[in-house]
């Protein structure tokens, strides 16, 4: 059980596709100090960080001597008046070439960032699950894995957007334990009684009180990240232990991406910055995985 797929996420060094999150490291410098943290995989990013043609994106990840975890992919997946296969279908060559087995879909609101949250009326939901099966085949038909990742700002939000999700598709979920937790999931609990539906996961350690401000609506999600809402794992109020220990008793054995949003005001000296804390979640999540073996 020691052997665990731990993977980077580029927002963990504040490289996030919302416009004006903040300042951006470039890729040469977080794919570098991912590879020094001993992580094995990363996922894409956003649009831009790696190059856009597939060959390319491939060809700069095994110049880093990283393999692809996989990508996140917003879609607007609601609205009967857009078909989201064209350019998901366009993403997948991307995942193909690079050997990248999972693409994490969120159900996109079509606004900007992730601060406002938006209601879907009964043909909204029907539509969102139908183009979500969907995408989870047209995703099969090029042999990537597509899952749900719920997520703050999105149209699976809260517990009963999950709950309605689980109910409604057989479609996996990305389970990230930060977002879950603020809008109203306990990830532990998912973890334990739908095992069967985590095909991905997104560990995040968080701050219970500045989450709550965030579905209090006291702050914005942007405010609480730069507030330090996201902690290294062990350092937070997530049972980081049992989660891990529910997924690998379940015999989950898919990655384990490191993602704690961050936002940079300024970019830090080389070996500062968020790779101490992206190091001291690496070292909490290998000592967790000895212990459990």
């Amino acid at each position: 059980m020691t052997d665990l797929k731990i993977a980077g996420a580029p927002i963990t060094w504040g490289v996030c596709e919302v416009p004006g999150w903040g300042a951006q490291l470039p890729v040469e410098r977080v794919l570098r100090e991912m590879v020094q943290l001993g992580l094995t995989a990363t996922e894409f990013g956003p649009e831009g960080f790696l190059p856009v043609e597939p060959a390319d994106r491939a060809a700069a990840l095994r110049a880093s001597g990283l393999e692809a975890a996989g990508g996140f992919v917003p879609v607007v997946l609601h609205d009967p008046e857009r078909d989201p296969l064209p350019a998901l279908r366009f993403e997948l060559e991307a995942f193909v070439a690079a050997g990248a087995g999972v693409v994490v879909l969120s159900a996109d609101s079509g606004l900007s960032g992730y601060d406002e949250r938006v209601e879907l009326d009964e043909t909204g939901w029907s539509t969102l699950l139908t183009n979500l099966g969907r995408a989870r085949d047209a995703a099969a038909e090029v042999g990537v894995l597509a899952v749900l990742h719920p997520h703050v700002g999105t149209l699976v939000e809260s517990r009963a957007d999950v709950e309605r999700v689980l109910d409604g598709t057989d479609v996996g979920l990305c389970l990230d334990s930060g977002h879950l937790l603020i809008g109203g999931t306990d990830p532990v609990e998912l973890a334990r009684d739908h095992a069967a539906r985590i095909r991905h996961v997104h560990l995040k350690d968080v701050h219970l009180p500045t989450a709550q401000r965030v579905r209090d609506g006291e702050i914005t999600y942007y405010e609480a990240v730069q507030q330090g809402l996201y902690r290294p794992l062990g350092q937070g109020d997530v049972d980081v232990r049992s989660l891990l220990q529910s997924l690998l008793g379940a015999g989950y054995d898919g990655w384990f991406v490191l993602e704690q949003d961050t936002v940079l005001q300024l970019l830090p000296e080389e070996g500062e910055g968020p790779v101490a804390d992206a190091g001291a979640s690496a070292e909490h999540l290998r000592s967790l995985a000895a212990e459990l073996a």
